[in-house]
């Protein structure tokens, strides 16, 4: 009786908490209670017991009761368990329409996927290099399947409802962007269906593309150790986790850049001839992508001035052969803005150039520390100064270095060059960070070497780093989709992508509403850019199960980016328009009023989501609309 009570208390207090979790959730949805109030009060409770039933004994064997850190750990792990199942549970209930009792199930599991061998490695007290190549197989696992749960459960953002709209209109090129995302979201949507996971999972997949040339580029350079390494920093470091998520032209950018950088490295470091044909086309699908990955040009033209082995390839065809490949594959953008008077390329160059001056150093400065965290920052400027690459010092360690240094220099100080007179966006130098992960990767391995001063520093703030990231990520993606309990959303939905769908599902039945009362069916007009346009347009068509037209602000004279081509003022006349704006002035004034016969009084909304006030907006109508207005008017 005694050896069965021995096996049957493990296998009780193994059971027990997920038991009551389970329980606990039923009950709570049974009551009325939220989905996220449910699962997180259940989760909660199931996690105080496995404390007390299974972690607290071997702490207090390990005479660790009062070692904060290993709390903070154990509460790291809890937290990373709990915002997975919640996409899980999100995933299951609101993207496939299982009952919430249902869902439940796969997501405790997938919880407890993550906090047992999470609880098992923060209690563990050996350390190693098998140690740290499990946690970072770990991180990098965790990393890819939170992407891929909540990958179709959060919101778009309008960026990509843009890009959406792009698809809806296949093209060779456009306005402000070459055609590649268009390609990639139509593709998307054409297997998995008109839908959040349709758009992004392309940006999944250029993810996937990213870390496996990151890989195999570092190993090359650096060796295992400092690939596995360079593999966790590319699935983990803010730029390549949200390039892997969220589908704009970074996603197929970074991709192609990576692919790049390794045959690059293969042709002009290895010396593999065969490698060029691959380097012109990585960089045609680049060009296709953004136009940032023209900067690889000189990039490649500035390594083969200055190191000696490389002049060779200038009297050799390969190099030419590859340029003559990334020219045919870019070829449609060129002839689409030979069409459109060079449309694309202003936008890009000489738009920006006209703008009025103002520094902006500081803010790539903040977009660097943004993108690639503050250790990151440090580890790269620390690789760069240091007198000599880690682990080696020998005449093809020189070459890495300085094919390393040019390839993340060059476009740095161009980048650079640009701020001190111009305004930049946060993501410019997304691409070019990629060929500082495999130095950023040498400096977390080092072949073992001890260290001192600021690079120790750096080192051991790696893992604390990457693990507050993926918090980081977790939590958003959590409240984005489920959201908190008592946690209201921030106003600006154009930024935090949280309540489109109701916000169509409201403006969709204003517009029924004008059409069922006799009037003909509105064309909705968001009254800014692009971003109520297209999200109207995405989630609209969600509803209806067909498209649903909308157009932007150019109609009055703003900047309506590609809007202006596929929904031309000159084709509206006559049309009564729904105006939609965040700020009711944007629907009054001279100008505004002057492109239509008769209009009607400005009415206030409500967007809400789970019952919980987001922003208001404003709507008014527009009967007959004028896109020409003379002087007179």
């Amino acid at each position: 009786m005694h050896e069965n009570n021995k096996t049957l208390n493990p296998l009780l207090s193994a059971a027990l908490p997920p038991f009551i979790d389970v329980a606990t959730f039923c009950a709570l949805i049974g009551a009325g209670w939220s989905l996220s109030a449910s699962h997180v009060l259940s989760f909660a409770i199931a996690m105080a017991l496995n404390y007390l039933l299974k972690v607290r004994s071997t702490v207090i064997a390990q005479r660790r009761t009062h070692d904060w850190r290993l709390l903070c750990r154990l509460l790291l792990v809890s937290l990373m368990a709990l915002f997975l199942r919640g996409g899980v549970l999100s995933l299951l209930s609101q993207g496939f329409g299982w009952a919430a009792q249902l869902a439940i199930l796969p997501a405790v599991i997938a919880g407890l996927s993550v906090a047992a061998p999470g609880y098992a490695a923060a209690l563990s007290q050996t350390d190693g290099s098998e140690t740290w190549r499990k946690l970072a197989l770990g991180l990098i696992a965790y990393a890819f399947v939170l992407r891929l749960v909540y990958l179709g459960t959060v919101e778009l953002l309008p960026e990509e409802a843009y890009y959406w709209n792009y698809s809806r209109h296949l093209d060779i090129a456009y306005l402000d962007h070459p055609p590649m995302v268009a390609w990639l979201i139509k593709l998307g949507t054409a297997v998995f269906g008109q839908t959040q996971f349709g758009v992004r999972a392309g940006a999944l997949v250029c993810g996937v593309i990213t870390s496996v040339y990151i890989y195999r580029l570092t190993r090359n350079l650096f060796g295992e150790a400092s690939a596995l390494a360079a593999l966790a920093l590319a699935q983990i470091l803010p730029f390549f986790f949200l390039s892997a998520l969220l589908m704009t032209p970074d996603s197929p950018l970074t991709a192609a850049w990576a692919a790049a950088l390794f045959y690059l490295e293969r042709a002009l470091i290895a010396g593999r001839a065969g490698a060029w044909w691959r380097l012109g086309l990585a960089l045609g699908i680049g060009a296709v992508s953004k136009y940032t990955v023209g900067l690889l040009v000189p990039v490649t033209l500035a390594f083969m001035v200055w190191d000696p082995k490389s002049h060779r390839w200038w009297r050799r065809w390969e190099p030419y052969a590859a340029a003559v490949v990334a020219l045919a594959i870019f070829s449609p953008v060129l002839l689409w803005n030979a069409q459109h008077e060079w449309a694309s390329f202003a936008f890009q160059t000489s738009r920006r150039l006209a703008e009025a001056p103002r520094f902006a150093l500081h803010k790539l400065i903040a977009a660097s520390l943004i993108l690639i965290t503050p250790t990151g920052v440090l580890a790269v400027a620390a690789a760069l100064t240091s007198s000599k690459p880690a682990g080696a010092d020998d005449e093809k360690a020189s070459r890495r270095r300085l094919f390393l240094c040019i390839a993340l220099l060059f476009p740095l100080s161009v980048f650079t060059l640009f701020s001190l007179r111009h305004e930049v966006k946060l993501d410019w130098t997304g691409g070019p960070w990629t060929g500082a992960l495999p130095l950023m990767a040498a400096g977390m391995v080092a072949g073992g070497a001890k260290l001192s001063g600021l690079q120790a520093r750096i080192r051991a703030a790696w893992m604390p780093t990457l693990l507050t990231m993926l918090l980081i990520y977790a939590a958003g993606l959590h409240y984005l989709a489920l959201g908190f309990p008592g946690v209201g959303y921030n106003k600006h939905n154009e930024l935090i992508p949280v309540g489109w769908r109701e916000f169509s599902r409201q403006v969709l039945d204003d517009a029924a509403t004008v059409h069922g009362a006799g009037g003909a069916e509105p064309l909705i007009v968001g009254m800014d850019r692009y971003a109520i346009a297209s999200e109207l347009a995405f989630y609209g068509a969600d509803q209806r199960g067909a498209p649903v037209a909308t157009s932007s602000t150019h109609l009055f004279g703003g900047m309506g980016l590609m809007y202006a081509l596929w929904m031309p003022a000159k084709l509206q006349a006559g049309r009564t328009l729904l105006l939609i704006a965040w700020d009711p002035k944007e629907l009054t004034g001279k100008v505004v009023e002057s492109h239509a016969e008769r209009w009607g009084p400005v009415e206030e909304a409500v967007l809400t989501h789970d019952g919980r006030v987001v922003r208001h907006y404003y709507h008014r109508l527009a009967y007959n609309y004028r896109a020409q207005v003379s002087v007179a008017d």
